[in-house]
This record gives C-alpha cells, structure tokens and sequence, in this order.
C-alpha cells in the first residue's frame, strides 16, 4: 500500500523532536522532495509547535503511545516513524509493535539496553521476515561510535588490505548539556532494573545486544576507575555512554558475521592528561561518574539531584546547542601490532544540537536511499552504511578523517 508519508516525526512536542522538525523544516521545506508530518498526543501543543516553528503547512496527526489503535494508523501512514518519545521502555513498545504490523521502518534515539535487548527477542525475526528495518540509538549515542568503527574498519582494509584487530574510543573533548528525558530514561533504567535484578545481568553483559548464542568474546566487564592507556598516552576516566556504544559496536560486528575477526576488541573511555595531574584528574572524573551511576530513583542522593537538573521537557538554549562540540579520537591496532588514528567531530552540542540532525539524517537514508538489504533490528552501521556516513558528513555537521602517521 502506498504511504502518504516518507517520515513521521513522533514526538515533536517534545524537546528533541521539536529540535528534528525544525531541522527538518530548515533544510528540506514542507513541500518539496521530503512528504514528511509531525505528530504527537497533545493537539493543542501540536498546533503550538506548528506555529512557533512556522510550519503551519506541515501536516499533523494524533496518536497515543499505550493506544495501539491510534499508532497503526500513523505507522499506516509513514515508510519511516521517528521517535523522540523516551524512556523507551515505558512509551516505545508498542510503537516498534505496530511499525512491524504495518510495513513501517522505523528509528529512535534509545540508549536503553534493557529494552533494545527486549526489542531484540520479541522482533528481529519478525522484522527479517517482513523486510523491514528498525534501527535504535541513531543519535550521540551511539552513531559517532558505530559508524565511527565502520569508517575505520572500511579505510583500514583500503589502506592496509587489512582489518584492525582492536580498536579504542577515546573522547578527547565535548561541550554541551543534558535534557530532562535523558536523565528520565537513566532513571528509568534504574528503576527497572531495581524491581527485576536480572536486568542488572543484561547492563552488565559487553555482549548482551549480540544474538543468542553469540553473547561472548574478548572484552571484559566496562572499565570503571581511572586507567593509564598506553596507546594515547594519556589517563582515561570512564565514559558514561560507553556501557551503550560498546554493546551497540558489537552487536554491528555480530551482525555482519565477524569480519574484523572472533577476537576483535573495543572500548571507551575519555582521554583526560598526562603525568600526576591527568591521574588526579581521571580519578576525580570516574569518582563522579560511579557516583551519578549511584544516584537511582529514590536513593537520597537521587533526591538531591532532582532539584537541580532539568525536567522532561526541559534541554540546553540555542546558544548553547550551537556553540557545542565534539571530537572523538579512536585508535586502531593492526595484528601486527601497528597502531593507527581515525578521528570523529561534530559542530554542534552532542546530545542535541547534533543528535536531532543524526536522527533526521538516519530517518532519511531509511525512507530514501537504496541500502543493503539486511532486515531485523539492526544498528545503524548495519541498517545504513555508507549511505549514512556521506550524509552525516554531507548535511549533519559530523566529520570522519583518517589521520596520516
């Protein structure tokens, strides 16, 4: 059945979906090549939106995310759903649900690996069948990392003729800010995890994203204190987003069936200085984020920590989305032990000012450009490849440079 349109974006009353159809407004128009609408529970928010972005042609729909009813029939209506409407694990279930039914693609901005995982098992084989793709984490988590790998991995077998056996994530700098449905998903996540300790086994599985039978390799448990790294030459802190990438990278591997070898290794970490100064620094930097990991709904320091960040709804100002950055230095070792650098940047504040634009940018390749034809719940290096990596560079502020020597 024909759709009446390539993109839906659910969720643009939201913080971040309101920053994607704006983007999406900016560079493509309401009636030229993209047909795409908004959508969302509230009409009156809607028409609001509508008119602060000035999008009053852009067409609307109303649709609840726990009426199954109304989500098939705006999944009926789109090749692609785009959702901003997190945590996941309370408000995405039904949508991915109906998007299978309906023939729908569909991407999101998840970072929750408790619900991926259960994503995974209620829906890979369907959406294989189906032919459809439904893509998770298309935003700072994780696509830097995932397509980052990827574009190392294509230039090293390029340049080398070979595959890197290992490969670091190091983030050398970023400047931006959280939005209150990050933290609401964090929390979530926790809160989970608190009534089902099980879940507890699934955050802390390196490969808990890979396909059964498959949940197994080198890698060991995520680093958490401060470490010396003998490539960068530098002291590492833990990056909090790497107990996501890591699961998401690996999962690619799996996926395509080992290419880079059973015994290929990945990690992250954030690259802080040298000598004693770098060491305190590191240890300053995995102190607090062992303390935020500790900060759960309900504990006291949870508590305290409420009062002073964001609400959902709420994100970083303009000024500073767009003053924002990030520079990512990943480090590949050969099997002969040779070492090589690769490098990914972004333009914008990561969690939103670029993330909105991953999204769209990933939202369009599914609607329009002629991928590999591989189905399931994929990642975005699987689902996308080099179609998304030229459009990151192309419209979404991201760079991928192979540094020479």
């Amino acid at each position: 059945m024909p759709k009446t349109y390539d993109v839906i974006i659910w969720g643009a009353t939201g913080f971040t979906g309101r920053l994607v159809a704006e983007y999406l407004l900016q560079q493509y128009g309401t009636n030229g090549q993209v047909k795409w609408a908004m959508a969302a529970r509230n009409a009156d928010k809607l028409a609001q939106v509508q008119r602060d972005l000035g999008a009053t042609e852009v067409p609307t729909l109303i649709a609840d995310s726990h009426d199954r009813a109304s989500l098939d029939a705006m999944a009926a209506q789109a090749k692609v759903v785009c959702t901003t409407v997190g945590p996941y694990a309370l408000h995405g279930s039904e949508l991915v649900a109906a998007c299978i039914d309906q023939g729908t693609h569909y991407c999101d901005l998840t970072g929750e690996v408790q619900w991926m995982r259960r994503m995974i098992e209620q829906h890979h084989g369907q959406a294989q069948v189906r032919k459809l793709k439904i893509v998770h984490t298309c935003g700072y988590d994780s696509i830097p990392s995932d397509m980052g790998v990827f574009f190392m991995q294509q230039e090293a077998q390029k340049r080398l003729g070979t595959y890197l056996q290992r490969i670091r994530f190091r983030l050398k700098g970023s400047k931006g800010g959280f939005s209150g449905g990050t933290i609401a998903s964090l929390n979530n996540v926790q809160a989970e995890a608190q009534k089902d300790p099980a879940i507890w086994d699934i955050l802390g599985d390196p490969y808990s994203l890979n396909p059964p039978g498959e949940r197994n390799g080198p890698d060991g448990p995520d680093v958490m204190r401060a470490e010396y790294d003998p490539v960068a030459k530098r002291y590492t802190a833990p990056f909090i987003m790497g107990t996501i990438n890591t699961r998401v990278v690996r999962r690619s591997h799996a996926l395509k069936g080992y290419p880079y070898g059973r015994d290929f290794q990945y990690d992250e970490a954030v690259l802080m200085g040298k000598g004693l100064k770098g060491k305190l620094m590191a240890q300053a930097m995995a102190g607090g984020i062992n303390l935020v990991r500790s900060a759960g709904p309900g504990t006291l320091l949870g508590n305290v920590a409420s009062w002073f960040l964001p609400k959902s709804g709420e994100g970083p100002s303009q000024e500073a989305r767009e003053s924002g950055y990030f520079v990512i230095d990943l480090w590949g070792e050969a099997v002969d032990g040779q070492v090589y650098q690769a490098r990914v940047k972004g333009d914008r504040d990561p969690g939103y000012g670029a993330t909105s634009r991953m999204l769209t940018e990933s939202a369009l390749s599914l609607a329009f450009d002629d991928l590999p034809e591989t189905y399931g719940v994929l990642t975005p290096s699987v689902a996308m490849g080099d179609h998304l990596l030229n459009r990151l560079e192309a419209r979404a502020g991201l760079s991928f440079e192979w540094k020479e020597g």
